[in-house]
């Protein structure tokens, strides 16, 4: 694989030179030309892409940490694949198992491997989403990839797997290991303080500012009319969050699928209705209504008792 030097100034506007592939290739993410990086977590992914580090981005849901590392890999031409650890992804989704093949007519027991040892040896990163929520067994098999040497034992094989040169290890999660004190992100899991010391980078990335968020929601979505005062709204609701006034906190996806709803609708409290406020507990209207009067100069109540 050709490599080129790459001036993350001139790309990311971050001052760091590393080494990227002269082409993309068929498991390269694709190019969002739309998508905003931000300054200080852009600099850890190419840290984790130019030293190999092991980079971990915790952050609330719909911030981006996911695509924030796809897109990075994007313009480094890096091939990347992503692999949610839901609760159905076991140790032989990652390690591989045996299974029966057709070799000269005959059946044959063959060892296939999982998508560790494949994305090892191809030289592929691998991005591992939602990190918190995998299963504490899967999660072990992890732990020694996560050290500076990186190999992999294959119990089945008698095999050590060294890895590439170009593999690579990312991942996001909700929390940060702990548990979830929010009660947002039911199926988290503690993770192991002897792995997550592994983890050389780990960074928190928020949400974006206004006026960023404004443009890109206008620009995904293709509504402007009162794209202020709905990103207005949703910054009330993560203030609120915060303070604990709510449980519930719209997310930049929110706010798009709001906008969505709003051109298929022609309404914006239906759209409203519909994106986020039926998410909402019934406590909990009243609040989220004096919100959207702040921002639209509308009383919402009418709306809550309709939709309660």
């Amino acid at each position: 694989m050709e490599m080129k030097k790459i001036k993350g100034k001139d790309i990311f506007g971050v001052d760091i030179e590393l080494e990227g592939f002269s082409a993309p290739s068929e498991f390269t993410p694709e190019i969002d030309d739309k998508y905003y990086f931000d300054k200080e977590i852009t600099h850890a992914v190419l840290a984790g892409f130019k030293y190999n580090a092991r980079v971990l981005i915790q952050g609330m849901h719909g911030t981006g940490k996911s695509t924030h590392v796809e897109q990075v890999a994007a313009r480094l031409n890096w091939p990347m694949v992503r692999v949610n650890l839901d609760g159905h992804i076991s140790r032989i989704d990652l390690i591989g198992r045996d299974a029966i093949v057709l070799q000269d007519g005959k059946q044959v027991t063959q060892f296939k491997e999982g998508i560790l040892p494949w994305a090892m040896q191809k030289g592929v990163a691998l991005l591992f989403d939602e990190y918190d929520a995998g299963r504490p067994d899967v999660m072990f098999v992890l732990q020694r990839l996560l050290e500076a040497d990186g190999k992999l034992t294959l119990t089945e094989e008698n095999k050590v797997i060294t890895a590439s040169k170009y593999f690579r290890i990312f991942a996001t999660a909700n929390t940060i290991g702990l548990g979830d004190a929010t009660g947002l992100y039911h199926g988290t899991n503690l993770i192991n303080q002897g792995q997550m010391d592994r983890w050389n980078i780990v960074a928190h990335q928020d949400y974006m500012p206004p006026d960023i968020e404004e443009k890109i929601v206008a620009d995904k979505t293709g509504y402007k009319d009162k794209i202020t005062s709905m990103v207005a709204m949703a910054n009330l609701t993560r203030e609120g969050f915060r303070n604990g006034d709510i449980s519930t906190v719209m997310s930049p996806r929110t706010v798009m699928s709001w906008a969505e709803n709003v051109q298929i609708f022609s309404d914006i409290e239906h759209g409203f209705r519909l994106a986020f406020l039926n998410k909402c507990e019934e406590s909990e209207k009243a609040v989220i209504a004096e919100y959207y009067q702040r921002c639209f100069g509308k009383d919402l109540k009418e709306a809550i008792i309709n939709v309660a």
